[in-house]
């Protein structure tokens, strides 16, 4: 069966087992063609049926396989995790002391969370399949002495096939007759233009044949082709949990910590109060005590957080959409807002991904226009070929081409390296124009001494320059001697906007490395027109042959974390610089469009598929580009760091909000010896309080200039001691409350009973949320610019005047005097004056703190 190993150049090595060898005994992409077709047990006649069948049941089908985790032991995922326990566990409460409607309301918002956890989790199973759409359908085979279409999930080790112009190669190959073929395998391998095949050289599967036809004999299929291992790659790659996810798991570990420790409290002092001062115990004292427990396990669940964040950043998504940035796995805004280490590839995303010509070296041509002239004339007519088009392009003059009349066109031979055009000029002389490489050129021409040694040297001026060299010559005495006219020069030009994209992203704290398939020289070239650097080196030097990217090698880690970027790329390659850098602390952002891509963007904190890529990379990137260049990814970066601090100042808020309301529960029980809230009081805190902040994702924020990012010490001080002042907000109306019942001079003003002073407390946490939500939002003062946004302020507008007619009118809640809702509201407005001052206190320390530690904002 194939299996891929790595050769010492980088590039993927196949063998396959037959009847006379083992996969280690002879490496089938490098062994001469006798010793493969011995190896394979096969020869050029092709197999019979009866073989063919048989080895399909040994190798298995050429088809890219995976194991799948049924869909109901995913969708049973959500249900498991500590804001899901606090859930399931309020729930249970509920049913046991049987409080059906608390029981109705918590199980449908654990429903929801799990229903849009898990429809987000499908989007991203899309990778594997849009690889195997990229398997050929069909394929020509030799069986039984004639060539036969047959599926491509049929094509065995050992069989020969035929590829021909635009058909996709089936499998990985050996070509081993016919003349010569073309083969675009950019979408593998990243190179930027068609590679020309002969005799014995490997051909890929899923790669497209550009010109020629050849038959070749298939050395690996499935899984075991070069295509197939980059499956295997994206399959294993990014299974880790997201820094997002990993934040909400903290947020509710510690809550439940928290709540843990309060019901103990709680629990202890019913206990201690019925059994030893009231000594007065009976079990169904032990329904009170859990009706207390539910309560404080309710007040404890941030039941709406889940259902927030993904709302803000579905709604985030909507906006990155408009920056022409389409999300396909909504956690990956806010990997995006902290990534500090961008790796872009060259073509098509720094480059305009169209050949042009640069300056030419004159040898026997008058001009440089003589020279491009030739060039078009030895080149096929009407060719889509992107060397022949950028030679087309550089005619300035296209009445000069008309001037001749073409004959015989002999195409690009491997063997001779070069075209052959037979032309009549206007005053009817036969000339012969060739084109091709430089060296195959000069040998046409009969170079020798110092004008073969001048040639060799412009060739090497334009590779340390990172340029194409195509060499150009004329005859006019058919083909007896040939004239050296000179050397081409192309480039893939930089686009416009290089440039300045990264000096942005410089300033927006980004060190960006280059990750190309091409050529060292072409990279570092590009590379220094951009802004990127000149420290571009061959990934086969940094990385060894044995390439593990679950165990680098510290120093290929020490060096991908300081080089600038890397060429002659291979998937394993791209994948493992992701791993390192991952592995040095950071948070990586990579860009791609072919199917070599796919493994490094599903494993990137965020994976970027550029404009035009494939559908491998688009299924497997968490962002998917639809305008060119690489100016989008940083203005999608700047949406998402305004995004991600509109979710931090939420959940800054939200952990706020619970402490207040598990602190109150505790200390009214303990203290004062009734409930302030009911559990239904709790659920319609929870809906009043977030449903309306969903709209935080239009707010007004300023842009942080570094990237940002979960650093959850500081997220818990802070929205600790803003707790804090929210429970000393929350009990000193409760104190006041309190003082009300037993003060006949103010009950005489206003009557209150208990069950209203609950519906005071209700009142007061769920505008006193939203009045610290305006407070949290802006590290500046609360009534400072940039204000909220219309849709925040109206939906928060919206929920309070509801709050106020619920309370005035006794909706769902004990009815309270107009003239009480009054005075709450002033009491929270002062309160919202002495939280900002300690909000701005708080901020100046943590930022001071920052400073000093060298950490990020």
């Amino acid at each position: 069966m194939a299996t891929s190993t790595s050769s010492g150049d980088g590039k993927p090595t196949t063998a396959a087992s037959g009847n006379s060898a083992t996969p280690d005994q002879v490496n089938l992409q490098k062994a001469d063609l006798t010793s493969v077709f011995a190896t394979l047990g096969t020869s050029a006649k092709g197999l019979t049926g009866a073989d063919a069948k048989s080895r399909l049941q040994k190798f298995g089908p050429n088809a890219i396989t995976e194991k799948e985790e049924s869909a109901w032991r995913r969708f049973l995922h959500y249900f498991w995790g500590p804001i899901p326990w606090m859930i399931e566990a309020a729930a249970l409460l509920s049913a046991i002391i049987g409080h059906w409607a608390d029981f109705a309301i918590i199980s449908v918002l654990l429903l929801y969370n799990a229903v849009a956890g898990f429809w987000q989790e499908r989007k991203a199973s899309r990778a594997l399949a849009a690889l195997k759409a990229g398997m050929a359908p069909k394929a020509e085979v030799l069986r039984d002495g004639d060539y036969q279409a047959v599926d491509a999930a049929e094509v065995v080790p050992g069989d020969i096939v035929r590829v021909r112009l635009g058909q996709i190669v089936p499998a990985d190959v050996r070509f081993i007759d016919g003349d010569f073929i073309s083969i675009d395998q950019a979408a593998l391998t990243g190179e930027s233009l068609p590679v020309d095949k002969k005799v014995g050289d490997i051909g890929y599967s899923g790669s497209i044949a550009k010109r020629g036809a050849m038959s070749a004999v298939v050395i690996g299929t499935g899984s075991n082709t070069f295509f197939g291992r980059t499956a295997k790659l994206v399959a294993s790659a990014g299974k880790g949990m997201s820094h997002s996810q990993r934040a909400m798991t903290q947020i509710g570990d510690f809550l439940i910590f928290f709540c843990l420790l309060l019901a103990l409290i709680l629990v202890g002092y019913e206990l201690y109060h019925d059994i030893v001062v009231a000594k007065d115990w009976h079990w169904s004292s032990a329904v009170d005590i859990l009706r207390l427990v539910l309560v404080l396990l309710i007040a404890s669940i941030p039941v709406a957080m889940p259902s927030v964040v993904t709302v803000t950043n579905a709604l985030g998504a909507l906006a990155l959409s408009r920056k022409k940035a389409i999300v396909s796995r909504l956690e990956s805004i806010e990997e995006l807002a902290g990534v500090d280490i961008l790796c872009t590839d060259k073509t098509g995303t720094l480059t305009k991904n169209q050949l042009t010509l640069h300056e030419p070296k004159l040898f026997d041509a008058e001009d440089a226009d003589t020279l491009i002239v030739g060039a078009a004339l030895a080149s096929e007519a009407g060719s889509s070929d992107p060397i022949d088009c950028a030679i087309a392009a550089g005619v300035k003059d296209p009445s000069a081409l008309r001037r001749y009349t073409r004959g015989d066109f002999t195409p690009f031979d491997p063997v001779t390296k070069y075209t052959l055009a037979k032309v009549t000029d206007a005053d009817g002389k036969a000339l012969s124009f060739a084109k091709g490489a430089p060296q195959a050129i000069a040998k046409l021409c009969a170079l020798e001494g110092d004008a073969a040694k001048k040639v060799e040297q412009s060739v090497a001026d334009l590779a340390e320059h990172g340029l194409r060299a195509l060499a150009v010559s004329m005859s006019a005495n058919d083909g007896d001697h040939w004239s050296f006219l000179g050397i081409l020069s192309l480039e893939d030009p930089p686009r416009e906007d290089s440039r300045e994209t990264i000096a942005r992203a410089r300033e927006h704290g980004l060190a960006v490395k280059m990750i190309t398939g091409d050529d060292v020289a072409i990279g570092k070239e590009i590379a220094e027109q951009v802004g990127i650097g000149t420290n571009i080196l061959n990934a086969a030097d940094v990385f060894p042959k044995d390439l593990n990217p679950d165990h680098l090698p510290q120093k290929s880690i020490d060096c991908v974390e300081k080089v600038d970027g890397f060429g002659r790329v291979f998937p394993e390659h791209k994948y493992a610089i992701v791993k390192a850098l991952q592995g040095q602390h950071h948070q990586v952002a990579m860009t791609g469009d072919g199917v070599n891509d796919a493994p490094a963007l599903k494993q990137a904190d965020c994976g970027i598929a550029v404009s035009g890529a494939t559908d491998a990379a688009r299924a497997a990137a968490a962002i998917i580009l639809t305008a060119p260049g690489l100016s989008t990814v940083v203005d999608a970066i700047d949406e998402a760091r305004r995004i991600f601090v509109r979710i931090l100042n939420y959940m800054l808020f939200r952990v706020a909000m619970t402490l207040d309301i598990m602190a109150v529960v505790v200390i009214a029980t303990v203290f004062f010896g009734f409930t302030p809230l009911t559990p239904v009081m709790i659920v319609l805190i929870a809906l009043l309080d977030d449903v309306p902040i969903m709209t935080i994702a239009y707010d007004n924020t300023r842009e942080p200039a570094r990237p940002v990012h979960w650093q959850m010490h500081r997220l818990l001080f802070g929205a600790g001691v803003l707790g804090l002042f929210a429970i000393a907000q929350t009990v000193g109306l409760l104190l006041i409350g309190m003082e009300w019942l037993g003060n006949k001079e103010w009950q005489s003003w206003i009557a209150l009973s208990k069950e209203q002073l609950q519906t005071v407390v209700f009142l007061q946490i769920v505008a006193g949320g939203h009045l610290l939500l305006f407070v949290v939002r802006a590290r500046h003062a609360f009534y400072a610019k940039p204000w909220p946004a219309r849709p925040l302020v109206v939906a928060i507008l919206g929920t309070q005047v509801l709050a106020v007619l619920m309370c005035g009118f006794g909706w769902l809640v004990p009815k309270i005097p107009w003239a009480i809702i009054g005075l709450v509201w002033c009491y929270m407005l002062a309160w919202m004056f002495v939280l900002d001052v300690v909000k701005r206190v708080l901020y100046q320390h943590l930022g001071g703190a920052e400073k000093s530690s060298g950490e990020t904002q």
